[in-house]
């Protein structure tokens, strides 16, 4: 009988670790290696300042890449 106590006990014991086990989660996420490349500027960028008589003054900047894209900015300030 002794056995069997120590028996069933021993069952209860394992199983007890076993569901303890199944309630864990561990998640792991192994994310890849950040590569950074040092590319040369391929942008072509033109500045015309132009001034007024009359104190104002603008300022365009023209921006294209090697694809042939081109963007455009003006900022005008007057006095």
């Amino acid at each position: 009988m002794r056995s069997s106590i120590i028996a069933a006990f021993t069952l209860a014991t394992l199983f007890g670790a076993t569901a303890v086990q199944a309630e864990t989660t561990v998640i792991r996420r192994d994310a890849p290696d950040t590569v950074v490349v040092d590319r040369p500027s391929t942008e072509t960028r033109t500045v015309e300042r132009r001034e007024t008589n009359d104190g104002c003054s603008s300022k365009t900047v023209t921006k294209e890449n090697d694809v042939g894209d081109r963007k455009t900015v003006t900022k005008e300030t007057c006095d």
